[in-house]
């Protein structure tokens, strides 16, 4: 057997159990192998291509940052759904690529604690969301995207809370380029956003190609964010499960244990 298919029946049996799951209210985490585990199995990955999950199958989901075509990222979620963890499995897949890859990262976040044991030789820095130097680094960034650089470099944006990085009139101006531009200029920002202000940022909605849906309870704000009614994201296990459109249809993702 095959390490791959041995987290393909961990996720299959997850996936048969996740009502019972949700009912008892546990966590499935302790059953989920760890990122360094499957980033061990799968690498190398190809130059530009970035982890984000596992499908139930055991194939790994891979976001392919040489082609600008996805575009920025929302992870929508309810509160719990496992939407800075997600942001922070990708910060510690970014750590366990080749340096040749040239790809860095910066987190925008007002809770640095939840942070700072994550930083590694690839990260830029960890930035309070309302804070001046945020707005120095992006516009910086702005900047450098603008300069046609010949280096290779990449950049990922974590952004942990989108509303309230979008209090700030000075960033929004930077922001909007960069969701705008961004992925075409090797900035690609992931930005997380709470279901619960899907309503109140629906202006903002249309600059994202790609979502990433966790749990969401109400059917209304589901068809807000993904334009259906359909119970799927309601049954995704909190802090473990997401969900992507792929063609027609909906895929569900395991995030691993972060380790």
């Amino acid at each position: 057997m095959t390490q791959t298919n041995k987290y393909a029946l961990t996720f299959e049996t997850l996936a048969e159990l996740s009502s019972e799951i949700r009912s008892a209210r546990t966590d499935p985490a302790p059953a989920l192998p760890k990122l360094s585990e499957i980033l061990a199995e799968i690498s190398p990955l190809p130059r530009g291509t970035l982890f984000l999950g596992m499908a139930n199958d055991g194939l790994p989901i891979l976001l392919n940052m040489l082609d600008p075509r996805p575009g920025p990222i929302l992870i929508a979620g309810d509160k719990g759904s496992g939407k800075t963890k997600l942001l922070q499995i990708v910060a510690q897949s970014i750590a366990r690529v080749p340096a040749n890859h040239n790809i860095r990262y910066v987190a925008f976040t007002n809770y640095a604690d939840e942070w700072n044991a994550l930083q590694n030789q690839n990260c830029e820095g960890i930035l309070p969301i309302t804070d001046s130097e945020s707005a120095s680094y992006l516009a910086g960034l702005v900047e450098w995207a603008h300069g046609k650089q010949n280096n290779q470099q990449m950049v990922i944006l974590l952004i942990d809370d989108f509303e309230t990085l979008l209090s700030s009139n000075e960033i929004r101006q930077y922001l909007r380029w960069l969701l705008l531009r961004g992925p075409s200029h090797r900035v690609w920002p992931f930005i997380t956003l709470n279901s619960g202000r899907s309503e109140k940022l629906a202006s903002w909605l249309g600059e994202f190609r790609t979502r990433l849906f966790g749990q969401i309870e109400d059917s209304q704000i589901s068809k807000i964010l993904a334009g259906t009614t359909e119970n799927l994201f309601q049954e995704l296990l909190p802090g473990s499960q997401f969900a992507m459109r792929e063609g027609e249809s909906w895929l569900p993702f395991w995030i691993p244990r972060l380790g």
